[in-house]
């Protein structure tokens, strides 16, 4: 089952090894991304970041949709993480109606981008796939820590 998805450009640190990783009542972290499913020392650092108590998995998008469609996933209950906006909407839109949710924790700025809060830029391709994910009917919204207030994403 998976509890909550968020875009975190940084994946797995203290913020979601922590905070989400706890109030979510989660037992396993799903780092979903291309690069760090082939890279071994990308993979070691997240690996020491995890909690103890955590299965942590860490596939590329196109397994991970794989996975989550097979229902083997079905067992966990999971908070994934995706690096990008990109990611996360690949994600979503390829595993029918079990992502109901976005949280955006944070995506660096980059040329083009927009500062949506102190943490969320995005270029106006990305902002658009937000969009069109909300009109799709799954909830969007920027909250960096569970203790912080919800803010609706708005394109």
């Amino acid at each position: 089952m998976i509890k909550l998805v968020r875009v975190d450009h940084r994946l797995v640190h203290g913020q979601v090894a922590v905070s989400w990783f706890n109030s979510l009542d989660v037992n396993t972290i799903f780092v979903v991304n291309d690069d760090v499913a082939k890279d071994d020392f990308r993979k070691s650092a997240i690996r020491l970041a995890k909690p103890e108590n955590s299965k942590l998995v860490m596939k590329s998008v196109d397994d991970s949709i794989k996975a989550i469609n097979s229902g083997v996933t079905d067992k966990y209950k999971m908070l994934v993480v995706v690096e990008s906006v990109d990611d996360a909407v690949k994600l979503i839109n390829n595993t029918g109606d079990k992502i109901k949710g976005l949280n955006l924790g944070g995506t660096k700025p980059r040329e083009n981008t927009k500062n949506y809060s102190k943490t969320i830029n995005l270029t106006d391709e990305e902002a658009t796939k937000l969009a069109d994910l909300q009109n799709k009917g799954v909830e969007v919204w920027i909250q960096q820590v569970p203790s912080e207030e919800r803010q609706e994403f708005q394109k």
